[in-house]
């Protein structure tokens, strides 16, 4: 009887065995773990290649030895070798540790050292605002709270109707708040006395085109209003300013890394992490109002919109290829 007899050879089940010895001598590799599709099987990851560990159950019990750890392996390439997969260069390994870069290195593969720097890169982006809110109220008083509300009303409607012909069809108007107060009087050793009722109707208005921001404020005063609580310039849609600053802040990081390996005598080889540290909104540009002073003003209102800023702060850590 003929026994079929199946041999296994290694975790990786190779094809075929050593045809030649191409590298006699030993060459020390640094990178970094990881798992592969052949049974098994890890390879080193290293700055332009992987190489695949022959004989990883070697070292498979060690505590360091896991997925993602940086290593340094002394070892022969294993040319003749074929594996299901080929996923990587063959490579046995004499000896194999833990590895953090920036040590000292021996030879052949790991004869540059290698250092991580951390850097930052700011921006500041001036943007011109394309909005512009502002809140007007009418405050009125009356001795009974219904007297108060019926004249706020009266008066607000009239203000609405205003502001209405004077922003046009493309603002934004609406209500902001609404309230009424009683107006009280305090004596010593008396409990306050209720003399009177405000009632105040506020109105935010939305503008997109910037040039009706005064006319809009004279009508208003003009109407009736006698409160305004400013004006703020904003930027409706941000986003392509926003990237704009990180895609400068980055750009900066970057150069600053290649100015230090430069110093270094080296060169970075890699950007191992990018992370956005703080990004800052426009501030809307606020402006005060005084609605007595400008009821009063014959000319329109002059109004500066001005310009935003809009920062941004990239931290950055690269990695430097030094030569021994």
């Amino acid at each position: 009887m003929i026994r079929k007899t199946l041999v296994v050879l290694s975790a990786f089940a190779l094809c075929a065995l050593f045809a030649t010895q191409a590298w006699a001598k030993d060459i020390t590799i640094r990178g970094r773990l990881q798992k592969t599709v052949e049974a098994g099987g890890w390879v080193i990851l290293a700055e332009k290649q992987k190489y695949l560990i022959l004989n990883s159950q070697k070292y498979a019990n060690e505590k360091w030895f896991a997925e993602g750890s940086e290593v340094e392996a002394t070892g022969e390439i294993k040319s003749g070798v074929m594996t299901i997969y080929m996923e990587g260069t063959p490579f046995e390994a004499h000896s194999m540790r833990p590895f953090e870069p920036g040590e000292s290195g021996t030879n052949g593969v790991a004869s540059r050292g290698l250092t991580r720097v951390m850097v930052t890169g700011d921006s500041i982006i001036q943007a011109q605002p394309d909005t512009a809110i502002l809140t007007i109220s009418v405050v009125t008083q009356g001795k009974r709270a219904i007297d108060a509300q019926q004249d706020n009303a009266t008066r607000s409607d009239t203000v609405v109707r205003a502001l209405k012909s004077a922003a046009g069809a493309g603002a934004e108007i609406k209500t902001g708040g609404y309230s009424v107060q009683p107006q009280r009087v305090y004596k010593e050793n008396q409990p306050p006395t209720i003399t009177g009722y405000e009632v105040r109707n506020s109105v935010t208005v939305t503008l997109s085109d910037l040039t009706k921001v005064g006319s809009v404020i004279d009508a208003a005063a003009q109407a009736g209003a006698n409160d305004f609580g400013g004006i703020s310039f904003t930027l409706r849609k941000d986003r392509p300013v926003r990237d704009q600053a990180l895609a400068e802040a980055t750009r900066g990081a970057m150069s600053k890394a290649q100015v230090i390996a430069q110093a270094l005598g080296g060169k970075v080889t890699r950007v191992v992490e990018v992370q956005e540290e703080a990004f800052v909104r426009p501030r809307p540009i606020v402006a005060e109002y005084q609605a007595q002073t400008m009821a009063r003003a014959v000319a329109p209102t002059p109004i500066e919109v001005g310009t935003l800023d809009v920062t941004a702060r990239v931290q950055l850590v690269a990695e430097i290829e030094t030569d021994r």
